[in-house]
């Protein structure tokens, strides 16, 4: 992946928010924080983000409802959710909503940043996977064109 990775931290705790965006930014990456699921949705609709941080528990949102608002909205973004109250109700309800990794704080630096470059890396195999596909449907395109064509030169 050639250009920076962007990352956006939701969560309602400002230290967290802080502690994470230093964390991240440390790495290389570009990093946003948002306060609430509100301003989370705001921030993804104006910007392009590779990966949303979301925190289980908002203000004004459970981060599982979040989850489901972006996966609709911003299908291809990784989302994580991140939670100090690791339960297995919670886990299996994130990944039946599109969560596609899940991480317990408090959490180790090393790990968190393992989870987010895995996700990169997912992602970026998503993306050479669906441009493979297009190129493949328009090679299979012309070919069926082409051979069309042919047919109809044949006739005339």
């Amino acid at each position: 992946m050639g250009e920076v990775a962007r990352i956006l931290v939701i969560d309602d705790d400002e230290n967290i928010r802080k502690v994470l965006k230093t964390i991240l930014e440390d790495e290389g990456y570009a990093v946003d924080t948002a306060e609430t699921a509100k301003e989370g949705i705001e921030k993804s609709e104006n910007s392009f983000y590779n990966i949303a941080l979301i925190d289980v528990r908002l203000p004004d949102m459970e981060g599982i409802e979040l989850l489901s608002k972006l996966r609709d909205t911003k299908p291809k973004m990784r989302k994580l959710i991140v939670t100090g109250y690791p339960t297995l109700q919670n886990a299996i309800a994130a990944v039946n909503k599109g969560a596609d990794a899940y991480v317990v704080k408090p959490f180790e630096v090393d790990k968190i940043l393992e989870t987010i470059r895995e996700q990169l890396k997912k992602q970026e195999e998503e993306r050479h996977y669906s441009e493979a596909r297009v190129v493949e449907f328009i090679e299979t395109r012309i070919k069926a064109l082409e051979a069309t064509g042919e047919s109809t030169a044949k006739k005339a």
